[in-house]
């Protein structure tokens, strides 16, 4: 099983919230990620026909509104499970990551000298 990408992770994140369509999901990533995942239709598009294939989400009908197709997703089960699965990567990564950081402030710097 490999990592989900960014776009995946946020696309799924947005889908655990209920059914969605694109423009939803694209508001929504930029949203929670603080502007950091700024989500492309082609790239929405792209990533959903992936998760779609793998099972982590299905289509849930189209509407018309205004005028405009609207095609809505929903997560699966399988998708909730890899999402879970996914945070639990993220936060023990995290916790890594600060105790290095931890480690790394108590003890003492010692310059390096380069040999030439």
């Amino acid at each position: 099983m490999t990592s989900l990408t960014s776009p995946m992770f946020w696309i799924l994140t947005s889908l655990a919230g209920g059914r969605r369509h694109g423009y939803d999901i694209m508001r929504e990533a930029a949203e929670e990620s603080s502007g950091q995942v700024i989500l492309k239709a082609t790239t929405l598009y792209a990533a959903l026909d992936r998760l779609e294939r793998e099972g982590l989400v299905i289509p849930d009908g189209d509407e018309v509104v205004n005028g405009r197709a609207r095609r809505y997703f929903r997560i699966t089960d399988e998708g909730s499970v890899r999402l879970r699965g996914e945070v639990e990567l993220i936060e023990r990564s995290a916790r890594a990551a600060r105790a290095r950081l931890a480690a790394g402030q108590a003890a003492p710097v010692t310059p390096r000298i380069a040999m030439v």
